[in-house]
């Protein structure tokens, strides 16, 4: 029975290599891609190489959400937002047999007992209950926010890394969650502010913060400095502003920071000021209130950075 998955295992080694050591016979590059119609194509000069690959794909086509899900024959991948990993069962509320019918009313009590059960095992102590309590106010959040997935497994992979290194202990769990969602905005590079997290949680900023900084240090985790001009884009565009003034608060931004003058100053109100300044100098004024509203920050920061890019700019 070894020597089938011994053979499998050396032809797809042999493939593999193959696949690194393939050149272009015309142009002799190694920029070999495969495309959607499984054909290897150089990317240099656009000659096919191979155009009788293996479709690894399903044999069934499908053309929308509801369609796919019903010749699917797998379920659910596997996803660490939630407690058990996406791998439980789950009992249908509808008190209804396999035709669609209507169950007796001893059967239907005798449902309902085994949905209390199935909800109850479904956690079995102390740190799954923990667990699920935390994914769920990640989920929500999140959702609050706008982020995408990517973010939430993040999030949830860094407090199940807190929960096993004991990190929690003297912590609340919407506290240590709501850092780990920040925590993982900012490692996924999702402009996303302190305040503006702190707006959807249940607990003060000040404990965000602190605890933010405990798990990152505790955990080893690399985070960058926020850039402002992250949040040029999304400041832009609830502002209604164009693409030139948002370039133009890109290019501010850039100059300000070679002089030095980002070192220290809050990421938003630095993006904010840009935004203004940019939309004063492109002639589409917005008044230092909206843009503060728009930001979440004071209209003094807003003055104050204002006058420093300026200055950094060259204009008086």
């Amino acid at each position: 029975m070894e020597r089938p998955t011994r053979q499998r295992q050396t032809e797809e080694t042999t493939e593999q290599e193959s696949d690194e050591t393939l050149t272009c016979p015309e142009c002799d590059s190694s920029e070999i891609v495969t495309d959607t119609d499984h054909e290897r194509i150089c990317d240099d000069c656009g000659l096919v190489l191979d155009g009788q690959q293996i479709d690894r794909g399903p044999e069934w086509r499908a053309f929308n959400h509801s369609e796919r899900q019903s010749k699917s024959r797998v379920g659910a991948p596997v996803t660490k937002t939630m407690h058990d990993k996406g791998l439980t069962t789950t009992i249908d509320w509808k008190d209804k047999d396999a035709y669609g019918r209507s169950i007796s009313s001893k059967k239907r009590s005798q449902m309902h007992r085994l949905r209390k059960w199935q909800e109850r095992i479904r956690t079995k102590d102390a740190g799954e209950r923990n667990l699920q309590f935390a994914l769920s106010e990640v989920d929500r959040m999140a959702s609050a926010l706008g982020v995408p997935r990517s973010v939430r497994e993040v999030a949830s992979v860094i407090y199940r890394r807190a929960l096993t290194e004991d990190l929690i202990r003297g912590r609340s769990i919407e506290g240590v969650s709501t850092a780990a969602l920040y925590a993982a905005c900012r490692q996924e590079g999702i402009p996303r502010s302190l305040d503006e997290v702190a707006d959807v949680s249940r607990v003060e900023q000040k404990e965000i913060g602190r605890t933010y900084r405990y798990i990152s240090q505790e955990l080893g985790l690399e985070l960058k400095p926020v850039d402002p001009k992250q949040f040029v884009p999304r400041f832009g565009s609830s502002l209604d502003l164009s693409e030139e003034v948002q370039a133009k608060a890109t290019e501010i931004i850039d100059v300000s920071a070679e002089e030095g003058l980002l070192s220290g100053k809050s990421p938003t109100g630095f993006a904010a000021a840009a935004i203004y300044a940019a939309s004063l100098l492109c002639n589409e004024k917005k008044t230092q209130r909206e843009v503060a509203e728009v930001a979440q920050v004071t209209e003094v920061t807003i003055r104050n950075r204002y006058q420093e890019q300026i200055e950094a700019m060259g204009f008086r």
